[in-house]
């Protein structure tokens, strides 16, 4: 790929500027305040990939958010290569925890980051990891070095469930056709330990509601009377976890994908450093189900984790009150071969069946979707390892993820297309959380790797085909 480096350095400012402009603007897909945001950052995205040189490029309504799609055809016997990727943020809270604000991007150095990161929300997920592809495209086009056929399906909708990408998907399958599917929304090992994200965890997200009397009670003169919905709730948290933290939930693990000892220890030479993770996190122990690694419990196997608790008088001083209701959200993690809509039932009944007398309880689900894992022995594949081995200078590592891209096995069941994720954060960008940043040697880094994606896949795909 001739003259990258060139470019890039020719180029840096100017890509960070334009990236700081997208974080600039709030694109929470979560909260309807922010609606007009989310179609602003649309119409940006669509902008920048006709600047990048891509000849259609449309934005698609949808009873959610908008989905932003461009294509760049050079000829239908090339093979084509469609990247996915999403504008939507998470919303910013708590922002006192911010040590600037979150749509207000700066770049600071620190030690993991000497040439810099950039703060703001969206950061590194998914905003400066989606535009890095625009980036690398557009390096393509501009020098006459684009070797195959590429699309583009940017979502507003991610963060939240991705609700109205299905219904784009099945309506448009000839539109979307391709021959693989490029997502980077996943991260690397290390700066200089690459790897390339080969599984992903599925997703079942609930809100549950705990309601007792049908007002607030005086604690004093119903304290001890009545059932407390907050007490309740916390009883009935508590009691889906038991002493080696295995959820309790019936039928949970009837499903879950075993892995053999060999696979096991294959996973197990994937550097971690234990202490250097405890502190990172200021924390004085690790944590979970007893008989796996850390790095086992965040990938392979299934998790429920509370994801926010309210209820009662939260405000400035004391007012006592036995609370009408409770509520908190819940986010299970799940793994190959449990299906996301059968373990939003098992919990809805289980969760219901457990209420003691006194109470009512309401199971809300969200979203979800399955887990996914990718074969190392495709073209794709090979072509991400050779074009990370090319910038990197080294092997990446198959590593399978703890996160959740629910569409991922959508596309597959859709498109009948597999996806590569090659990802260029990192585990500390903080990401959902205050302070998320993405790496300018991370992001300049995915703008030079990724036209090597292009060169090899169209090279591997040509040779295979002769």
């Amino acid at each position: 790929m001739q003259n990258i480096k060139v470019y890039i350095t020719e180029h840096k400012e100017r890509f960070l500027n334009e990236l700081t402009d997208l974080l600039k603007i709030p694109s929470i897909s979560a909260d309807s305040a922010f609606t007009q945001d989310v179609i602003d950052t649309a119409g940006m995205v669509k902008q920048r990939l006709e600047e990048a040189g891509c000849d259609q490029v449309e934005v698609f309504e949808t009873d959610g958010h908008p989905i932003v799609y461009a294509e760049k055809i050079l000829a239908a016997e090339l093979p084509t290569i469609l990247v996915y990727g999403h504008y939507d943020v998470q919303p910013p809270d708590p922002l006192e925890l911010w040590d600037s604000p979150p749509f207000e991007p700066i770049i600071k150095q620190t030690d993991e980051h000497p040439e810099g990161a950039i703060y703001a929300r969206g950061a590194s997920d998914d905003k400066g990891q989606m535009y890095m592809h625009i980036k690398g495209v557009e390096f393509m086009i501009q020098t006459g070095q684009l070797p195959c056929n590429v699309k583009f399906m940017i979502e507003g909708e991610e963060e939240v469930g991705s609700n109205s990408l299905s219904t784009f998907v099945a309506e448009h399958k000839d539109k979307l056709a391709n021959d693989i599917i490029l997502i980077s929304d996943t991260g690397l090992i290390a700066n200089d330990i690459p790897s390339i994200t080969t599984g992903l965890r599925g997703l079942s997200y609930v809100e549950v509601e705990v309601t007792g009397p049908n007002r607030d009670l005086h604690s004093g003169l119903y304290g001890g009377a009545v059932a407390n919905p907050i007490n309740i709730l916390a009883q009935m948290i508590a009691s889906l976890h038991d002493e080696n933290n295995h959820i309790t939930i019936p039928g949970f693990y009837d499903s879950v994908e075993t892995l053999s000892k060999e696979e096991r220890a294959e996973m197990a030479k994937a550097p971690f450093d234990v202490l250097a993770y405890q502190k990172d996190l200021a924390i004085a122990s690790v944590y979970g189900e007893k008989g796996y690694t850390t790095h086992e419990r965040s990938s392979i196997r299934p998790t429920l984790d509370v994801n926010g608790i309210w209820g009662g008088y939260i405000g400035q001083g004391a007012k006592t009150v036995i609370a009408s209701k409770a509520h908190a959200k819940i986010s299970m993690r799940l793994v190959p071969n449990q299906d996301w809509k059968e373990i939003t039932q098992r919990f809805k009944a289980h969760f219901e069946k457990m209420a003691p007398k006194g109470v009512t309880v309401k199971v809300i689900p969200h979203h979800g979707g399955q887990a996914y894992v990718t074969p190392i022995d495709t073209i794709g594949y090979q072509a991400a390892s050779k074009a990370m081995e090319t910038t990197f200078g080294k092997t990446p590592i198959p590593m399978r993820r703890g996160g959740s891209i629910p569409i991922v096995s959508l596309f597959e069941k859709e498109l009948g297309s597999k996806s590569i994720l090659m990802g260029f954060g990192l585990d500390s960008d903080a990401i959902h959380s205050p302070n998320e940043h993405f790496g300018v040697w991370n992001y300049l880094k995915g703008i030079e790797t990724i036209p090597y994606f292009y060169s090899y896949f169209t090279q591997l795909t040509n040779t295979s085909s002769n």
